[in-house]
């Protein structure tokens, strides 16, 4: 269960190792990348669902390295491997930490975001995909600069917007001169960790500028790791202790 760059990743190690191996996206992106396994697109229907593919496919391992925010899904996969008592791993990466320099503030959830932006009118990059930006409708004083990986078929409710689409890993350069042409004053972001999309919280600290972080939902209890070997490890000879 994929749609991240470890997903990626262990997709590339599978294939070298000759392992029959899905990849499942939850299809909010239109074109995926290209990958060395077959792929399926779209959701389950649910935990039963799932559990239903599991068994009618014969998979033996099951890992979820979706986007550390897609916690329905991850509570599903839970849930399903645990009906059909097929072994799961999540496959992801931690959670990014401030460092001197830094100008972060995080809030619990969207919710508290969209409230956080009460007030006099910002310019505000707003990093969060496609999925939660009409929310920051109720919020109409603000220029919102987004970037998305496809056009959206509608646009977006904000009345004060400018959209972007590109596709990363972005570079810190990048970043910082685009901060610098739309003029920004305020990064909110999730906080999703990894290197392919720092580069918007390096630039935030080259230019002094404050973030906003949403804080991660809370996973379910599961075996976790966050590189690729231990998944390959644990499919050798892990999956049978549980870890």
């Amino acid at each position: 269960m994929g749609g991240t760059t470890e997903a990626s990743a262990l997709a590339t190690a599978l294939a070298g190792r000759r392992l029959h191996a899905t990849l499942s996206y939850a299809g909010r992106t239109a074109q995926p990348r290209a990958q060395p396994v077959p792929i399926r697109i779209g959701g389950f229907g649910g935990v039963e669902g799932l559990a239903d593919y599991l068994r009618r496919e014969a998979i033996t391992h099951l890992v979820d390295a979706t986007h550390p925010f897609a916690a329905t899904m991850s509570a599903h996969a839970v849930a399903a491997a645990a009906q059909g008592g097929t072994p799961l791993i999540a496959l992801t990466r931690p959670a990014w930490a401030a460092q001197p320099g830094d100008r972060w503030a995080s809030v619990a959830d969207m919710d508290a975001a969209v409230a956080a932006l009460a007030g006099p009118a910002r310019r505000v990059m707003l990093a969060l995909g496609r999925m939660h930006v009409d929310r920051f409708a109720v919020q109409p004083q603000h220029h919102y600069l987004l970037r998305f990986v496809d056009r959206a078929d509608t646009p977006p409710a904000l009345p004060d917007h400018h959209v972007i689409v590109d596709r990363g890993p972005f570079t810190v350069d990048g970043d910082i001169a685009l901060m610098r042409a739309h003029r920004i004053d305020l990064i909110l972001a999730k906080n999703a960790g990894g290197t392919g999309a720092e580069a918007k919280l390096l630039a935030a600290r080259t230019l002094g500028l404050p973030v906003l972080l949403i804080d991660r939902p809370i996973p379910p209890d599961r075996p976790t790791v966050h590189d690729v070997a231990a998944v390959l490890d644990w499919i050798d000879h892990g999956a049978d202790r549980g870890v």
